[in-house]
């Protein structure tokens, strides 16, 4: 199988009223996707944000954890933030993973209410990494803008309970999904 890579997008995605908008990158994000990252096998998480501003702070963040009082207080920690890359554009993380691979992977975002034409199946995104890298794209705030649709190879299906209710927090949908394409069962 080849690698599989995770990218958080901050810019361009939407908001409650579905205008394009840059959100913030929260700590949370940061610590616990590089830890499901981390669970499951991925060889990088890019941390998409345009701002100067918003990467000098994820930069403190992620030295706080990995110098002396964060491997005091948790070693396991750096161990998962080694994984993140803070990148300002699409375009960066695209040029590292085909740097990394020799190719470019294939692109596969997600979202809470995309079905129907252009959403992969997950078997078919693992049978996908048999001959490529993968990429699997998250949005933040309410999701990807209009424009991944044609960024993009497809979308995977959505995670979707027994309720109307879909807004999971970005952190749970990483986790969901990389348990259904990567995780073992315990027997």
């Amino acid at each position: 199988m080849k690698p599989c890579y995770l990218a958080l997008i901050h810019y361009p995605v939407i908001n409650r009223n579905q205008e394009i908008v840059t959100s913030s990158v929260t700590n949370l994000d940061l610590h616990d996707i590089a830890r499901a990252a981390r669970t499951f096998g991925l060889k990088g998480y890019f941390v998409v944000h345009p701002s100067k501003d918003q990467q000098a702070l994820n930069r403190r963040i992620i030295h706080h954890w990995m110098g002396a009082y964060g491997q005091a207080a948790n070693r396991t920690r750096s161990t998962a933030l080694d994984l993140i890359r803070l990148v300002s554009t699409w375009e960066e993380v695209l040029e590292q993973i085909q740097s990394e691979t020799g190719e470019l992977p294939l692109c596969v975002g997600t979202h809470a209410r995309r079905e129907g034409e252009g959403v992969l199946g997950l078997s078919e995104f693992r049978q996908g990494l048999g001959s490529k890298p993968g990429l699997l794209v998250f949005g933040t705030a309410y999701g990807l803008a209009p424009l991944w649709w044609e960024r993009l190879e497809a979308f995977l299906d959505p995670i979707l309970g027994p309720t109307d209710y879909n807004h999971l927090s970005v952190r749970s949908a990483v986790s969901i999904y990389l348990d259904r394409i990567f995780g073992r069962s315990p027997d």
